[in-house]
């Protein structure tokens, strides 16, 4: 039963990822990879939240299936090796800092905003 959960919440989460990641992108004329940190700071704030708030089968689906496959360490790392592949080695070590520091920031966050309510 608890695969099922986590089935569940990433059908949701693939697809939001993807769409999410356009969208943000198709925004910005930079070579930095927006889409993708945005998806990524977002689970790790949905992630804090459900974990400090949810119970064991809502933590599978929007904890492990949902941000688990909505954010995408994988593409990060692709995308920082190709920054710096092609000239752009201030983006890719920009890409490293700002995602450690707003995803631990936003895990943060969403733990603590969670045991506020």
């Amino acid at each position: 039963m608890n695969w099922l959960l986590v089935i569940a919440g990433a059908m949701v989460g693939a697809p939001l990822r993807y769409l999410t990641d356009r969208a943000v992108q198709s925004r910005h004329d930079s070579v930095f990879p927006w889409g993708t940190f945005a998806v990524n700071v977002t689970g790790c704030l949905l992630l804090g939240l459900i974990t400090g708030a949810a119970g064991p089968h809502v933590q599978l689906l929007l904890g492990t299936g949902l941000c688990g496959a909505l954010t995408t360490y994988s593409t990060f790392s692709y995308e920082t090796l190709r920054l710096a592949e092609t000239g752009a080695g201030l983006y890719a070590l920009a890409n490293v800092g700002a995602s450690l520091v707003a995803g631990l920031g936003a895990a943060y966050v969403g733990v603590e905003l969670a045991q506020a309510v």
